[in-house]
Parts: structure tokens; C-alpha cells; sequence
């Protein structure tokens, strides 16, 4: 069967693809760049890439018309823009009426558990979508989690950071809310048995696993998992917008998804049935079970996908196009070189740059400029990386975007995302025997000038070091 995948290049999309790949569909992956789209050349046959914008009803003519079935994964909640729940029901909009001019025989939403009367913005804005989507002549079926568990997953990886990070924790009164998480692989089964499966046509089901949890419970549990003692106590005087720089000052996540994580946390999101599943037959596992195994896919470097890799959890903006050619009119550029003795070795040290490795020299400048970032708004250093060797263009490495990967060249091109009075290029190349690094900023105004020479100092030690590590690693190999 042909089944469309919107969101191809989301933390659930990029899990998803592969199911269906092995139970042998054809499968359309939307996506606005196809610049950051990577797929296993083994699935090349089965896979055609589109590339669609929801909110521009043009590019969804680019949707073919012989699908029999569409998955719809596309959420903003934590994008730049404040009115984000306007623009998640302009694009349900289009997509439903896009889909009209198809053979599809059904949609699936995914959503959030919507039973309380006062819902947050983002929930409310789930809620809108779905109710678009079910209007259409297209059955629709939504299904509603709550926490997702699993590696990479926002909630989760805020779990980790905050047990990783604090051995005791003055926390906000709604980590006492209660939830009903569930494992990642659960949700993608759901998913997968729901498709072309009337039995759920024009339905909303609340999917979720069998453990009701408090947030504190959830953290606490982390913390046994990974034998840590950890203390929580809960104080009442968090408003939600201290609690949102709580949470964007010690985790990794960007403040507009902390935002729109605490608002959603102060609401009860458990199941009120659990007919889906013996209705397909799912029997979901415990928390306890999911924590073990995302904590097994982390320490195995097995990780699919995460949320980090959204463009949303950073200040990128447009395609990586735009940025692949870095420019050299009107911008400082910091340019160095060094023989190299063996070239694919080079490559592997560059290619695990960042993250746990750090950056070869000056780590802790790296982090007292990642703390700077952080206090000024920007993203930090907290990010790190989903894969300790893998790097494909529109990856996260700490604060800077890659724009440009590939191995068998030797290249590659990283974009600054922290706060910057201008833009700043990090590029890595290798030819012949010979290892190039260039760092180009490009400033705005006096400011971006100003920036620059103020920083040339440190640079002179921090780049040369780097690029000096990574020879004399080689070589002393």
C-alpha cells in the first residue's frame, strides 16, 4: 500500500518510516527540507520524498493522489511563533482538504490526552486539529498519549537531565500531577495496527500505559533505575513562568517547549479506557520496563531519533540550502590547516566532535560559553548529540546546527544556534592529507564587529588547539 508520512524528519516519524518499510509499503515522506532527510539506502526503492510546507497550500499539490492512507505528525508547540495554535489549525486545514483530492481511505492523528475541561494552549490546539481532521469526508483516528518514553523523547530526556543533574530537587507543586506514561515502542504499535483498520475509523482512543504516576514518581523511578539518590520536595510558590526557566536553566530544552511542557503539566493526563487495547490486541508495558529499555538504547549509542534534532529546539530558521555555501564577503574568518597521517581516522575524530567527546581543547571555555548562551536566551551547550559517531545534515551538535555532512568527502559544515550579533560558520574538510578549519562570522553592524574582537583573543588558542588535538590524536594512536 502507499501510505503518506507527514512530520518524516519528527522524533515519532523518523521511528515510524522503518515499521512500515518492513511490512513492505510504499511510503511518501513529507518534508520541508530535503536537504536534512536521511533514510538507510536499502529503503530507497520504497520511498519517495516531497517536499510540503502545511501552511503554503501550493506545495501540497506535491501530494500524490494514488495514497491509501495518511499519518498525520505535524505539531509546533514549542516554535517560534506565539500564535502556533493558529497555524496547526491552518495547516490541518490545508491537509484536510488537500486529502480530499485523494484515494485515502483514512488519516491518523497523533494527539495528546485531552480529559480536562481547562486545557492548555497546546492541548487545546491538539484538540482543534483533531476536530478539523474528523470534519473531512476521510475517516480519521486519533490516537491520544500522554508522557512518551523513550530515548530522545522531550519528557524523557528532561527526566534525565534533571536526575543526572540534581541530587536534590525544590520543585514546582505540579510535579505531584498525576499521568499515565507510555513507551515509545508501544505508541508506534498502535500506530502501526490502527492503519486501514476500520475498527477505529472516525475515533478518538486515549492510549497509555498501565502505571497512573505522579511526575515525582516518574523521576524518583528514574533515579532507581540508574541507582541514584535523589530527594524532591515540592514548593507552592513556582509560578509556571519561573517554573519554565527551572526547567530551561537546568535541562537542555528550549524555554518555549519548557513553557509549553509546565503549562500542559499542571493537567492530569490519564486514560479514561483502555478499549483500543484489546481492541488491537496491545499490551502495553510497564514504566519501569520503558525506562530500562531507553536507558539500554543510550548506553548502546542505538538511538533513532530525538527531539534536539527538531528544528524547533533551536534558533534555526529556513532550509539548510541557505546556509551550505558559507560566504566569505564581509566576514571575519579564523582559517587553519595541519598534515595529516591518516585520513579516515581524521575523519572519525571529527566526527564525533562535540557532545560527550567536547571539542578537544578549551572544554571548559566551551561550557562558560554555553552558560553565557543560556543566560541571554540562546540554547546552551546542553543539547550534546543523538549519536556519538553518526552525523547527518539538520543534527544538533551542542549549539551549532550541522548543515553539510559527508564522510567520504571529509566535510563537515556546522551553523551557530546560539545567541550571536550575527552568524557563525564552523567547517571542517579534508583534502588529500591535509585537514582545513575554518571558523567565519559574519556580523551585524557594530555590535557583530565589536563581538569579534572581543573574542579574537581566546579564539587564537581554542581553534588552533582544536584543529592541533585532532592531529596529534592521530598521529599518537
Amino acid at each position: 500500500m502507499k501510505i503518506l508520512l507527514t512530520g518524516a524528519t519528527g522524533y515519532i516519524g523518523k521511528r515510524l518510516l522503518p515499521l512500515l518499510m518492513d511490512q513492505g509499503h510504499e511510503v511518501i515522506c513529507c518534508v520541508r527540507d530535503s536537504n536534512r532527510f536521511y533514510y538507510p539506502e536499502e529503503f530507497t526503492k520504497n520511498i519517495k520524498v516531497i517536499e510540503v510546507d502545511f501552511l503554503n497550500q501550493q506545495s501540497l499539490k506535491n501530494i500524490p493522489a494514488d495514497i491509501d492512507a495518511a499519518y498525520y505528525l505535524i505539531h509546533s508547540m514549542s516554535g517560534a511563533a506565539s500564535n502556533y495554535d493558529e497555524l496547526e489549525s491552518i495547516s490541518a486545514r490545508n491537509f484536510t482538504e488537500q486529502l480530499n483530492h485523494t484515494n485515502a481511505r483514512q488519516v491518523i492523528y497523533l494527539s495528546g490526552i485531552v480529559n480536562d475541561t481547562s486545557l492548555s494552549k497546546h492541548l487545546s490546539s491538539r484538540k482543534a486539529v483533531e476536530d478539523i481532521l474528523k470534519s473531512g469526508p476521510i475517516p480519521a483516528t486519533t490516537l491520544r498519549a500522554g508522557i512518551i518514553v523513550g530515548s530522545g523523547s522531550a519528557s524523557f530526556e528532561i527526566i534525565r537531565d534533571l536526575v543526572n543533574k540534581l541530587p536534590v530537587m525544590i520543585t514546582p507543586k505540579w510535579l505531584n500531577t498525576k499521568c499515565q506514561p507510555i513507551a515509545i515502542s508501544d505508541v508506534l504499535e498502535f500506530l502501526i495496527k490502527s492503519l486501514l483498520n476500520p475498527a477505529t475509523y472516525q475515533q478518538s482512543f486515549d492510549i497509555g500505559g498501565p502505571d497512573i504516576l505522579t511526575y515525582k514518581e516518574m523521576l524518583l523511578q528514574f533515579a532507581r533505575a540508574k541507582k541514584l539518590k535523589r530527594y524532591i520536595y515540592t514548593v507552592p510558590v513556582m509560578t509556571p513562568k519561573l517554573s519554565s526557566y527551572w526547567l530551561y536553566f537546568v535541562t537542555s530544552t528550549s524555554f518555549k517547549l519548557a513553557a509549553a511542557l509546565v503549562s500542559s503539566m499542571k493537567v492530569e493526563v490519564i486514560c479514561r479506557d483502555n478499549r483500543i487495547n484489546t481492541l488491537l490486541g496491545v499490551v502495553p508495558m510497564t514504566y519501569e520496563k520503558a525506562l530500562a529499555r531507553a536507558l539500554v538504547k543510550i548506553e548502546e549509542d542505538d538511538i533513532l531519533s530525538s527531539w534536539k534534532d527538531s528544528m524547533i529546539s533551536g534558533r534555526f530558521s529556513g532550509s539548510l540550502a541557505q546556509y551550505l555555501k558559507v560566504p566569505k564577503k564581509d566576514c571575519f574568518i579564523d582559517r587553519r590547516k595541519r598534515a595529516i597521517i591518516d585520513r579516515e581516522y581524521t575523519i572519525e575524530k571529527v566526527w564525533a566532535i562535540g557532545g560527550e567527546t567536547g571539542w578537544y581543547y578549551g572544554d571548559w571555555l566551551w561550557s562558560l560559553r554555553g552558560v553565557i548562551d543560556k543566560i541571554f536566551g540562546g540554547v546552551g551547550l546542553r543539547r550534546g548529540r543523538t549519536h556519538k559517531k553518526n552525523i547527518n545534515a539538520g543534527d544538533v551538535i551542542d549549539f551549532w546546527r550541522v548543515v553539510y555532512a559527508n564522510k567520504k568527502e571529509g566535510k563537515l559544515i556546522l551553523y551557530a544556534e546560539m545567541k550571536l550579533p550575527g552568524e557563525a560558520w564552523l567547517e571542517f574538510k579534508i583534502i588529500n592529507s591535509t585537514l582545513y578549519q575554518a571558523a567565519t562570522f559574519r556580523p551585524k553592524g557594530i555590535l557583530g564587529k565589536l563581538y569579534w574582537y572581543s573574542v579574537l583573543p581566546f579564539h587564537g588558542f581554542i581553534f588552533d588547539g582544536m584543529i592541533q588535538k585532532l592531529i596529534e590524536t592521530a598521529r599518537n594512536d
